[in-house]
Parts: C-alpha cells; sequence; structure tokens
C-alpha cells in the first residue's frame, strides 16, 4: 500500500466504524410504555426495557403487526390492536403497586407490550416478588405477566 493510499483507508474505517455503532444505537422505536414504579434499592441497575437497534426494530415490525392484530380478529380484544392497551395497564400497574404501600424497600419497573406487562428490577424477598406478579396479572386487559424481578436482600 502506497503512502498516499492511507489516509484514504483510514478514513474509510473511521467512517465505516462511525456507522457500524450508529446501527448499534438503542431507542425505544415502538413507544412501550416502561416506568419506574419504586425506587427503594439504590444498588439495583436500570433495566433495559423495551430499548432495541433499528435492525432488531425492522425485524420485529411484521410480528408485531400481525400479533396486535390478531387479538382483534379473534375476539380476544375490543380494541384495534393489542398494544392501544399497554399505556393504560402500565399506568394502572404503576397505580396498584403505589396504592398497596408495601413495597417502598424495592426498586421496580413496568413495561407493557400487547397486554403482556414485564416487571423489572429488584425486589428484597421471593415473597414480595410472587405478590407483585399475582397483583398485575389479576388486573383487567393483562394478558400475561413475566417476572423478571431479582431478589436482592437487605
Amino acid at each position: 500500500m502506497t503512502p498516499r493510499a492511507r489516509p484514504g483507508l483510514l478514513a474509510l474505517c473511521v467512517a465505516l466504524a462511525g456507522g457500524a455503532s450508529a446501527a448499534q444505537e438503542r431507542a425505544n422505536f415502538f413507544n412501550d410504555p416502561f416506568e419506574q414504579v419504586t425506587s427503594g434499592i439504590a444498588s439495583c441497575p436500570v433495566p433495559d426495557g423495551p430499548l432495541i437497534t433499528k435492525q432488531e426494530m425492522l425485524s420485529q415490525t411484521h410480528g408485531r403487526a400481525e400479533r396486535g392484530t390478531s387479538c382483534y380478529q379473534s375476539g380476544r380484544c375490543r380494541l384495534p390492536n393489542a398494544y392501544l392497551y399497554d399505556p393504560d395497564i402500565v399506568a394502572r400497574s404503576k397505580k396498584a403497586v403505589l396504592a398497596e404501600g408495601r413495597y417502598g424497600d424495592t426498586s421496580v419497573w413496568v413495561m407493557g407490550q400487547r397486554r403482556w406487562v414485564w416487571l423489572q428490577g429488584c425486589v428484597r424477598t421471593k415473597a414480595q416478588s410472587d405478590a407483585l406478579e399475582r397483583m398485575i396479572r389479576s388486573l383487567d386487559d393483562v394478558e400475561n405477566v413475566m417476572n423478571e424481578l431479582k431478589i436482592v436482600p437487605p
């Protein structure tokens, strides 16, 4: 390689590296609701929630459209898309946890996608984890609960 070609090669490498990092940026492309409900465990890491790459978004688009509308078409949903329930479900989940008043020593985030609720974060006991799951599962319009809570003893 000639010395004159090296700056061009270097510029190409920098451009490719910049493009690769931009392609890996993560965002909430579908605007899925994701809220912190409690914050009693300072050491609990913030979950990724609905953050995905642009490539992941592109690969999920068709499946999300199909799953969202099939709920209505099959008669299981009154709204035309299952994802339309999510903001309300997450808001009611947060309200229910806070109204209960016994989870101040936890750090819990709630995410909603197509009437499914993800519980993420940290709790002190398995009993808290199980009780939170039961509470959210009992809410109207919740189809499923994914309990991803980690137990962090005091």
